[in-house]
């Protein structure tokens, strides 16, 4: 969705979201990120101005905006800050399961509160045997009267420990696929812990961890869809995830190519700004042009999906070629800013840091190459382009 075809209300909460961005968020990247402080507070006041629940029905608390402007917003929080934009991106992930696949009566419940960021959410499918294999994972739940009994360890989940709500992947069955059912499981639940954080190499501030469910009882009634239909459900979460961090990687790479830019035009060698000297110049061509061509794909992505056509196909080609441009991007700024690119005294190195992370959730990039030929040779019409 180019800025071209936005509305009156929608360029107003664009500009919104990059005034708040730009005076709320981009001014703490720094230090809550060397801290590996999670920014809840920034989360909240997210919520309080409507942004938490931007694609959601709005009798339910949601803002019912297309997917295209929800992900322009995590873009814009993104190149202020990723751990930011990708917290919208998975909050929308795991509520986006609860509006589609709980019960009526869940649904009023509980997406409200999700909607308004209330509750902050997470999205529990890999295991620390299971990650590309999703189909692998042992985590399991018992039916005991009208509870399920939940034991085992899901591994990388994002906001493990500081989340209100889990969407969780777990077995109900002995089926590979048919066997896996999807719960609802609030943080506050007895026989849910949280070991230490996973430390990381980058995108500190965002917690990535375990969560270990020891004769966890979770509500029938918190079932998302029928028991079997979890492997689906996850899939499904999974391609509207992957336009999301398509859009964080492309808010990451606008920033590290805004960095070059300024420091191009500022940074003087031989006499004149290194930005005129060709070797410089044509690598933020280069770079300029990835990001554009990135962004273009998740808002194709965004438009199919909210016309109802199918997009597994280009959301995954989205977060291939936007998390591969992200990490070329970030790589070159470090080489435009020269030493100075390679210490902590200018952001370029964090988002380098942070850009890897990118290729590797929601699916690795090999993963996604496995997804887009898959499909071709299916000869389906997922990435067919429009006439």
């Amino acid at each position: 969705m180019s800025l071209a075809r936005l509305d009156e209300e929608q360029r107003a909460l664009l500009d919104l979201v990059r005034t708040f961005a730009a005076a709320e968020v981009a001014p703490r990247a720094a230090g809550d990120e060397a801290a590996a402080r999670f920014p809840g507070d920034v989360l909240a006041a997210l919520g309080r101005i409507g942004v938490m629940g931007l694609p959601f029905d709005p009798g339910l608390g949601g803002g019912g905006q297309p997917a295209g402007v929800a992900l322009r917003v995590v873009e814009e929080l993104s190149r202020a800050f990723l751990t930011v934009g990708l917290a919208l991106s998975v909050h929308t992930l795991a509520t986006g399961a609860v509006a589609r696949f709980a019960t009526d009566d869940v649904r009023r419940r509980f997406l409200p509160i999700m909607a308004a960021g209330e509750w902050l959410g997470a999205y529990a499918l890999s295991e620390p045997a299971s990650g590309s294999d999703a189909a692998a994972l042992v985590t399991r739940a018992r039916r005991d009267g009208d509870h399920y009994v939940l034991d085992g360890t899901k591994a990388w989940v994002t906001h493990a420990g500081v989340a209100d709500f889990y969407v969780v992947m777990c077995r109900t069955g002995e089926d590979r696929t048919g066997g896996i059912s999807a719960l609802l499981v609030p943080a506050d639940t007895a026989g849910v812990s949280f070991p230490p954080a996973e430390r990381k190499m980058g995108l500190r501030a965002s917690p990535t961890g375990q969560i270990v469910f020891e004769g966890a009882r979770v509500p029938a009634g918190h079932l998302l869809g029928a028991e079997g239909e979890g492997f689906a459900i996850a899939m499904r979460a999974l391609d509207g995830g992957r336009l999301g961090i398509a859009a964080c990687a492309v808010g990451l790479a606008q920033c590290a190519l805004d960095h070059a830019v300024a420091y191009a035009r500022e940074r003087e060698q031989f006499g004149r700004p290194i930005g005129e000297f060709q070797g410089v110049g044509f690598k933020l061509a280069d770079m300029a042009t990835g990001i554009e061509a990135a962004r273009a794909l998740y808002l194709e992505g965004a438009s199919r999906r909210d016309a109802g056509e199918p997009y597994r196909r280009i959301a995954a080609m989205a977060k291939l070629a936007a998390s591969d441009t992200a990490m070329a991007v970030t790589t070159d700024a470090v080489q435009v800013f020269g030493g100075y690119g390679y210490t902590t005294a200018y952001p370029v190195e964090r988002l380098m840091r942070e850009a890897k992370v990118l290729q590797i959730v929601e699916g690795t990039n090999e993963i996604q190459r496995m997804v887009i030929a898959r499909d071709l040779l299916r000869g389906e019409r997922g990435g067919t382009p429009r006439p």
